[in-house]
């Protein structure tokens, strides 16, 4: 059984959780910066076939999330974290080989699979090495190394291509994911003890919903869903929002300050996460998500760009990982896997939903009114936390 080794948060095996997951991710947003420009440019695509191969890595991903809990569950941790971490980096150096659209069509597709699955089975690995008293101090910092790599991703591979072409690019990208993967094996992972009476109860049975989605995670999965709405504003369009504003240049360093923003508050976020409850953070942070989309819906010059970009990154950046928190304490260690799977799934729907409706809403009406409406609906989900997820934290106090 996996301990956390003599109650540190900053032990070896959760160091190595964290450079695991910012090289997957840092991977996963440099692949997202430039696949569009390769397949326009090198495989002489347009900008719909180039949204197409977005689109299907995240319809697979969505299409197994539900299943990924089960996955994990039957397959027990460790082989599911190795095996598509491994199946992961193998179709990463599959891009060295996909010279025609279609090709790439369907690595990108089958990619979405495992990436679903490794993602969903990373964080109950990583919450077994945070000690229990600092599961959210620690949650806070493992999803920070996410929202790094959404700087770090995009800087990479704008930085890299400068220099070298595509192929190139590919296999350096493919090496930092690769490296990730051997943090993986370096980790000491166990299988948690599932009660045997609770498989004899399902031998014989039809697949339910009680073994794809975990409804406890259901409430705060579906606040995570509306702030994903509303978050995908910024990572879909505010490039295309700067360009029209003529700030274009300045957009790099909206994301780098987004992520000073975020570290210079994380040790307290996380700290008064653990000592006064979720709600504590969670509620102030609504507000500061909401005032950044307000003032990015009036950005004239890069002052206020970045102005935006603090609040943003104060806000969203501790929202996102109290909510993961929440879902993981939200069940038993046995239901880990699910109530990620669950979450994420709302998730990432919010984000897919978010880029189509807002995407027809700026065609119609702007960029300055979608951002006050995502302000609006921010400001509503915080209602919405409120009344749908604070029978749960009771329970967890």
């Amino acid at each position: 059984m996996i301990t956390t080794a003599t109650e540190r948060l900053w032990n070896r095996s959760f160091i190595l959780c964290l450079f695991n997951n910012l090289f997957l991710f840092t991977y996963y947003y440099a692949l997202l910066t430039i696949l569009p420009i390769y397949i326009m440019k090198n495989l002489g695509g347009t900008v719909k076939e180039a949204g197409l191969a977005l689109t299907l890595f995240l319809v697979s991903s969505i299409a197994v999330r539900p299943f990924s809990g089960l996955i994990v569950e039957k397959l027990g941790k460790k082989i599911a974290f190795r095996g598509s971490g491994f199946l992961f980096v193998l179709f990463a150096f599959s891009y060295l080989f996909a010279d025609s659209l279609w090709a790439l069509l369907v690595v990108r597709f089958i990619h979405g699979i495992w990436f679903s699955v490794l993602t969903t089975v990373t964080v109950p690995i990583a919450n077994d090495f945070i000690p229990d008293h600092r599961k959210g101090e620690g949650m806070g910092y493992f999803v920070m190394s996410t929202n790094l790599a959404v700087v770090f991703g995009p800087l990479l591979a704008l930085m890299v291509i400068q220099f070298t072409d595509f192929k190139n690019l590919f296999l350096i990208l493919a090496s930092v994911v690769c490296l990730g993967f051997v943090f993986c094996l370096m980790l000491p992972i166990a299988e948690n003890q599932i009660d045997s009476s609770d498989d004899d109860k399902r031998v014989g049975k039809r697949l339910g919903l009680h073994d794809i989605i975990e409804m406890r995670a259901v409430p705060i999965g579906f606040v995570a869903l509306l702030t994903a709405f509303a978050y995908s504003s910024i990572m879909s369009f505010i490039t295309a929002y700067s360009e029209a504003e003529n700030l274009l240049a300045y957009t790099s360093l909206f994301f780098i300050v987004f992520a000073i923003s975020m570290i210079i508050v994380r040790p307290w976020v996380g700290k008064i996460y653990d000592r006064k409850g979720a709600s504590a953070v969670i509620y102030p942070s609504f507000i500061f998500f909401a005032m950044g989309l307000v003032v990015v819906s009036f950005i004239a010059n890069q002052w206020i760009l970045w102005l935006s970009a603090i609040f943003i990154g104060i806000g969203y950046g501790s929202l996102f990982p109290c909510f993961q928190t929440v879902a993981i304490q939200s069940v038993p260690k046995q239901r880990m896997g699910h109530a990620i799977s669950t979450f994420f799934t709302l998730f990432d729907l919010g984000m897919a939903m978010g880029s189509v409706i807002l995407g027809l809403i700026i065609a119609y009406y702007g960029y300055q009114t979608t951002y006050l409406f995502c302000a609006v609906i921010t400001v509503a989900t915080l209602f919405v936390y409120k009344y749908t997820v604070s029978a749960t934290l009771k329970q967890l106090k």
